[in-house]
């Protein structure tokens, strides 16, 4: 006899601890099944411990620059990375232990274990402790996360890294290779340059960060070059070899670099070949993702897949939000699905990338004609008192009849904390807001923000800094 529960999680991730905090908050009886620790690797391996190593970064950055401000520093700052890994694991196991102290207060049942999806929508625990229980519920949430994808010839091990390992180093490498220039490869190689590594970047594509637009990416490109970074694209690497401590790392046309870590950022695949799916009718295509349907519903009914499973952007944010999808959906609520192209997306590199909605390419290829609009952040009164003024916002709207902008369609901006100023862009181009209603919101003075209002009223034909 197993025990009967509202809803069974598996996986203890951002969409896994949250479908199962949302659905206690709703009523529910809520059993969470995690392997490893609370948080998933979101918290534990992923965005908040890289993000501690990018702030770590961008302190040292600012203090080989304190005199451009009159502050003296005395000397060449160093680098202690122990004190920093600290720093990042005090981070991490208080909001491990947050979200315990918040499942234990609205009373969901925590199983330290693997869990296998069986029929009726029965879970399989194999615990931590060797012991097994079976568990089962009205409704089943398969929230499994993923794990970084490798490279043929490129096992962990050694120099050879992923996200995973790089997140333990005990020092910062002097010499480091990322093989891949996406979003997360991107973020490593700007914090590893600003605390001093000699960065190589190898990406197999033409360009790095493959679907941001073209203006923003120019901006990241020039950004780390300046800092160092030797970045090559349309190359493939073909192989290592041992170099002593080191390794030589073969690219290319016979190409090669001598590093000291290589690391491996070339995506992440699903978890979900421990789920034991079959039996079951949940379907999984042949890259390991669990299909779903707009309500995060699978073939077998009952149960639901959110966060990295599923092949949507592999976001915490999106996980959240998948979540309260398939909560609501289970409660009958009939919910809104979720709006993947209109999703916020950050990029936490130096300088920051944050965008939603189409870019001027991708709207232009979906046929749609387009007005643009541009200011760089060299011109904003804010941003050079904070001494960061690389940077763009770039707005994409749709063009009227009359040749006037209309529905904004995209905000893009690369620069100081972008990241936190997205929140209006994402706002617009969600709600469907025009220029003209956008342009009329007052933004505080002297602020970063004041450029996304800028554009926005240049849009309109008239503005203060044309």
């Amino acid at each position: 006899m197993s025990d009967m529960y509202d809803l069974v999680v598996i996986g203890g991730g951002p969409g896994g601890y949250s479908a199962a905090l949302y659905g206690a908050s709703a009523g529910l009886k809520v059993a969470l099944v995690e392997k490893d620790a609370l948080g998933g690797t979101c918290l534990n391996r992923g965005c908040i411990p890289a993000k501690a190593f990018l702030e770590t970064a961008a302190v040292k950055r600012h203090v080989d620059h304190s005199a451009d401000f009159g502050i003296e520093a005395g000397g060449a700052p160093t680098v202690n990375f122990a004190v920093a890994q600290a720093r990042k694991q005090k981070i991490v196991a208080g909001l491990v232990g947050g979200i315990a102290a918040m499942c234990k207060g609205r009373k969901v049942d925590v199983f330290n274990g693997v869990g296998s999806l069986g029929a009726g929508r029965t879970v399989d625990v194999s615990m931590a402790d060797g012991s097994t229980a079976t568990i089962s519920g009205d409704a089943v949430i398969l929230a499994a996360g993923s794990v970084p994808r490798l490279i043929p010839g490129f096992e962990v091990g050694g120099p050879i890294l992923t996200s995973d390992e790089v997140l333990d180093l005990e020092h910062v490498p002097e010499r480091i290779a990322v093989i891949g220039g996406g979003v997360i490869g991107i973020e490593f190689a700007s914090a590893f340059a600003d605390l001093g590594a000699k960065v190589t970047v190898l990406e197999f594509l033409p360009k790095i960060l493959p679907g941001l637009d073209a203006d923003l990416t120019s901006i990241v490109v020039r950004a780390l070059k300046k800092r160092g970074v030797d970045i090559k694209t349309g190359v493939k690497v073909s192989g290592w070899s041992p170099a002593g401590q080191a390794a030589t790392v073969q690219f290319g046309e016979g190409q090669s670099v001598e590093v000291d870590a290589a690391i491996v950022a070339v995506g992440r695949r699903p978890y979900s070949d421990q789920l034991g799916l079959a039996g079951t009718g949940v379907k999984v295509t042949d890259r390991g993702f669990i299909e779903v349907d707009q309500h995060c519903q699978t073939g077998e009914p009952g149960v639901y897949a959110v966060g990295d499973v599923v092949d949507t952007p592999a976001l915490a944010h999106v996980g959240y939000a998948e979540a309260i999808v398939a909560i609501k959906h289970m409660l009958g609520e009939n919910p809104l699905p979720v709006d993947y192209d209109r999703v916020p997306m950050a990029i936490y590199s130096h300088p920051e990338v944050a965008w939603a909605g189409l870019g001027e390419d991708a709207a232009k290829e979906q046929g749609l004609d387009v007005v643009v609009g541009k200011h760089p952040y060299k011109f904003n009164s804010r941003a050079q008192i904070v001494g960061e003024t690389d940077g763009v916002v770039k707005v994409v709207a749709k063009r009227n009849p009359d040749g006037t902008a209309g529905q904004v369609l995209g905000v893009h901006m690369v620069g100081p904390w972008v990241t936190e100023q997205l929140s209006g862009g994402y706002l617009a181009v969600n709600w469907e807001a025009t220029v003209d209603e956008v342009a009329a919101f007052i933004q505080p003075h002297p602020s970063l923000s004041e450029l996304f209002g800028e554009t926005m009223l240049s849009l309109t034909g008239r503005d203060f800094n044309g």
